[in-house]
């Protein structure tokens, strides 16, 4: 019949069998997935839930303001953002999901405009 291709015991039932239970498919599948490099939605998905829980953590009060190299230190990537919102005044706020930034620039140094999505902005 074959050999299950996790744990290499032999197979039992129907024909073209690969796992002898779910247990085994499931962990065979893990370890693909992980040794698969090239993963990139699964590193941008990572990336937008660190930024996101970033953005959160910073942001209590529905509007701040933060120094951009503190988020970055702590492995915010601005690059990586779900949507973007314009308001009357030209300004582009970048979203992961319902937390937005802006970047704004006070005197030499870059900070970030903290925001949480409002029905208003849609």
């Amino acid at each position: 019949m074959g050999l299950c291709l996790e744990c290499e015991k032999e197979l039992k039932g129907r024909q073209g069998k690969k796992y002898c239970n779910q247990y085994c498919k499931s962990a065979f599948q893990y370890k693909n997935n992980k040794a698969n490099e090239d993963n990139f939605y699964t590193d941008v998905l990572k990336q937008l839930r660190l930024n996101r829980k970033l953005l959160k953590l910073y942001n209590k009060s529905g509007k701040s303001i933060v120094r951009k190299n503190e988020l970055l230190k702590e492995g915010f990537d601005p690059s990586r953002f779900t949507h973007y919102w314009k308001n009357n005044k030209g300004d582009v706020y970048l979203f992961c999901f319902e937390y937005g930034f802006l970047e704004k620039k006070e005197g030499d140094k870059l900070k970030y405009v903290l925001i949480k999505w409002q029905n208003y902005m849609s």
